[in-house]
């Protein structure tokens, strides 16, 4: 069974650490001219694989070609990584869109879009009753 505390310090620590790599070390104009953040790390119980979720304030097809610009660039990172940190074994990375801030903003919308309908209802039968 793994150990949560360490499952939690270790990812505290990979988030860290490939922060910093992606901001200082990695020499990708795409990802350097747009903010990219990570907000989550699952890493498996074992410690061998990784998925980080990464979010952008770029457009979708800018956030995807990110993506896939730090997948082609995995390897170099893990090797940075292995630099960095003291680990036996380096997990395994990959790299994924977060799309649930987008999501989340999406539902916003159409709350706001339901509240203004129902607020415009409210003014026209009010105009009505007068």
């Amino acid at each position: 069974m793994p150990n949560n505390y360490r499952l939690a310090k270790v990812s505290s620590l990979l988030k860290k650490e490939i922060t910093l790599i992606l901001q200082n070390d990695l020499e990708n104009d795409l990802i350097r001219n747009h903010f990219v953040n990570i907000s989550k790390i699952d890493l498996s119980g074992d410690l061998q694989h990784c998925k980080i979720y990464i979010t952008s304030t770029a457009q979708e097809k800018v956030r995807k070609e990110i993506v896939q610009n730090l997948n082609t660039a995995k390897s170099s990172i893990r090797y940075s990584l292995g630099k960095r940190i003291e680990m036996r074994r380096v997990p395994e990375i990959i790299f994924k869109e977060d799309v649930v801030l987008d999501k989340g903003l999406s539902v916003l919308k159409l709350i706001d879009e339901l509240k203004n309908k129902n607020q415009n209802n409210n003014f026209e039968a009010k105009d009505a009753n007068s």
